[in-house]
C-alpha cells in the first residue's frame, strides 16, 4: 500500500476511533454521571434552549467531556500512529488539527463557557501527539 494512502487511511481510522471514544464517553457523562444533563439536553430543541442547557451545565459535566476529548484524541493518535508508522507523529498532528476544527465548530453550535473555549483548543493537539508517541514503542515491543 503506497504510503499516501496508508497516511490517509491512518488519518480516517484515528478519527473514526476518537470520535467513537468521546460518544462512549459522552454517553456515560449524559446517562450516568449527569443524567439530568443528558435528559435536559436531550429535550432541549432550539438554539436558546441548548445554551441555556449548557450554561447551566455542572463544571463535573463539561470537565468529563474535556476527558472524552483527550481520551478520544490519545486513542485516536495510537491508531492514527499506528497505522501510519512511516511518520506517526505527523498522521497523529493531522488528525489533532481535524478534531481541533471538529471541537470548534462544537463549539460554535453550543457556545460554552469561555474558559472551555480555551480548553477546546489546548486539549487536541497534545493528547493526540501524546498517542502518537506510544504507537511506536508498541510497534518495537511486537517486532
Amino acid at each position: 500500500m503506497g504510503k499516501m494512502i496508508r497516511g490517509i487511511l491512518a488519518v480516517i481510522a484515528g478519527f473514526i476511533v476518537a470520535s467513537v471514544v468521546m460518544v462512549v464517553v459522552e454517553s456515560i457523562n449524559g446517562r450516568v454521571l449527569y443524567p439530568e444533563m443528558g435528559k435536559l439536553a436531550e429535550m432541549a430543541t432550539d438554539r436558546e434552549a441548548i445554551r441555556a442547557a449548557i450554561a447551566s451545565a455542572p463544571i463535573g459535566a463539561l470537565l468529563v467531556v474535556l476527558l472524552g476529548w483527550a481520551l478520544g484524541s490519545f486513542a485516536g493518535g495510537f491508531v492514527a500512529g499506528w497505522i501510519g508508522r512511516s511518520a506517526p507523529i505527523a498522521h497523529a498532528l493531522v488528525l489533532g488539527v481535524l478534531l481541533t476544527l471538529a471541537g470548534i465548530v462544537n463549539n460554535l453550535m453550543l457556545p460554552p463557557p469561555a474558559w472551555f473555549w480555551i480548553a477546546t483548543l489546548v486539549v487536541f493537539l497534545p493528547a493526540a501527539y501524546a498517542g502518537a508517541r506510544l504507537a511506536p514503542l508498541r510497534l518495537q515491543t511486537r517486532t
